[in-house]
């Protein structure tokens, strides 16, 4: 009896000796981190952060030097700090134009890409019609051409239709590059919507476009704060179709307008670092406005099957 139960005991100890080794060993399993692989990770971190920071924080810098404060050789981060930059950009050069420029072709190209890549998205996403697969691809392979391929044959549209230097004309180009990429994007995301909510506003009398706008749509948020962030972007920072459509001085953008301090054989620093500063102030309110429907819109429909 006392055999049985000294084998007992031993039996329990070897188990719970076991049973500790097992979860250390689920522990370790799980992947966490010692002291060392902590601070080494965070100093990774830490410096990437540095790097990426550094050039924000030396065109700020430089656009509060005075006129020729950038040519300075000192080792002062910055000396007399001044406000001169952004004076002169906005009193003595067609800033002011170039901005209010910008803002109506980023802001058309926002309001009316977000429209038709989300009804373009909806559609392709609830319905099957004739041509279905054709519109699948042309959404996906206009994707695929540069923007430099697509220069001239839009450059000659829009010469054949009266749109050069006309700021509806940019926009459609524009739209041209944002919006099969957001429809491709709206459209994984609106399959992730169950169908049984659009049969549920058909049941209460709701068309199949008032089922869109009012039920389907506003659970649409996060998506279409993407899109709107990237249609933003598309027209905000382009280069390339601005210049070609937009020769006349008073129909320039900030894109262009930004090569106007620039030379053959000289660059005024002071007024590209003010003007770069001013430039990026509504970007960065566009994204404080969606970043948080950010993560959620992106990955969306990423695991859709």
């Amino acid at each position: 009896m006392s055999t049985v139960s000294g084998t007992a005991g031993s039996t329990a100890t070897t188990g719970a000796g076991s049973g500790r080794v097992k979860g250390r060993g689920e522990r370790g399993e799980r992947g966490e981190r010692g002291v060392g692989a902590s601070i080494l990770l965070h100093a990774t971190l830490l410096a990437a952060v540095a790097v990426s920071l550094f050039p924000i924080v030396w065109l700020f810098l430089t656009s509060l030097k005075p006129r020729d404060g950038w040519l300075s050789s000192e080792l002062e981060i910055f000396n007399q700090p001044s406000l001169d930059n952004y004076v002169r950009v906005l009193t003595e050069t067609q800033f002011p134009t170039w901005l209010l420029n910008s803002v109506i072709v980023a802001g058309l190209t926002t309001v009316i890409g977000v429209f038709l890549a989300s009804t373009t998205g909806y559609a392709v996403s609830r319905f099957r019609f004739p041509g279905y697969r054709g519109v699948m691809w042309m959404l996906l392979v206009i994707q695929m051409f540069p923007v430099a391929i697509l220069i001239v044959p839009l450059y000659n549209l829009m010469a054949g239709l009266g749109l050069l230097n006309q700021i509806p004309g940019l926009v459609i180009a524009y739209m041209t590059v944002a919006v099969p990429f957001c429809a491709w994007m709206m459209k994984s995301y609106f399959d992730s919507i169950p169908r049984e909510i659009d049969q549920a506003g058909l049941v209460d009398g709701l068309t199949p476009f008032g089922t869109f706008w009012r039920v389907v749509l506003p659970l649409a948020r996060p998506s279409l704060a993407v899109t709107a962030f990237y249609s933003f972007m598309t027209a905000w920072g382009e280069v390339a179709y601005a210049t070609v459509f937009m020769s006349q001085e008073e129909k320039r953008t900030l894109a262009i307008g930004l090569q106007q301090f620039v030379g053959q054989h000289w660059s005024d620093w002071g007024l590209l670092t003010a003007a770069a500063v001013l430039i990026a102030v509504p970007a960065a309110v566009v994204f404080l406005l969606v970043q948080r429907h950010l993560v959620t819109g992106l990955t969306a429909g990423a695991t859709k099957s």
